[in-house]
């Protein structure tokens, strides 16, 4: 059976914070948003896009890794759970573990949080509630199969830290492959063209 996952398309974010709003809503942390709309380089851009749990795969969730009471649990499909509040003990291995800066402890709960693919709608095959209120698609829900079919871009589960690779359940859209540019190549052409130009013979002016 296909894999429903997000897919996140930073091209489309215009910023508006709906997913916010709308994860707010979500029952397991009700008034809070465990989605962060982060703007990409405030000082020169507007470009905005949604920071959500990647739900590692490989290796297996560090956070759930480094959990030494087990608090952090994993569903048979893939999805890694928020802190269970009657385990977790404020350790916050959780929070250094993660490579992609998710989780957020909660000070005051004494508890670690971040999104667990609002795993109560989508157990009963409904969208997360970013993705069912975002306007431009921007947080998009499917399978691979269907996101090929209806979307454009180039989804990627794959996420390099330098030497070490992690792989994800939720995927990157980047914009569709394109051939390289290859300036200086463009250049030898033309040059290689003057060169046989000026070898040719010069043709009489057929215009006196």
């Amino acid at each position: 059976m296909p894999v429903r996952t997000l897919f996140i398309d930073p091209s489309r974010c215009i910023g508006c914070r709906s997913c916010e709003a709308a994860c707010r809503e979500c029952d397991s942390h009700k008034g809070e948003s465990m989605v962060m709309v982060d703007f990409i380089d405030r000082g020169i851009s507007v470009a905005t896009q949604p920071t959500v749990c990647m739900h590692c795969q490989d290796p297996v969730a560090p956070c759930a890794q480094v959990c030494p009471v087990l608090a952090i649990q994993i569903t048979p499909d893939g999805v890694v759970q928020m802190a269970e509040p009657s385990r977790c003990i404020g350790c916050r291995n959780c929070v250094y573990a993660c490579p992609f800066g998710v989780p957020k402890f909660d000070i005051k709960a004494r508890l670690m949080k971040k999104c667990n693919l609002c795993y109560d709608r989508t157990v009963q095959d409904l969208k997360p509630w970013c993705a069912q209120v975002c306007p431009t698609q921007a947080l998009w829900y499917g399978d691979y199969e269907e996101f090929m079919n209806q979307r454009e871009g180039h989804p990627i589960n794959v996420t390099s830290f330098g030497e070490q690779k992690v792989q994800t359940r939720v995927h990157w859209v980047a914009p569709q492959e394109e051939e390289l540019f290859r300036l200086a190549d463009l250049l030898e052409e033309a040059r290689s063209g003057l060169q046989n130009d000026k070898m040719k013979p010069r043709e009489e002016a057929w215009v006196l």
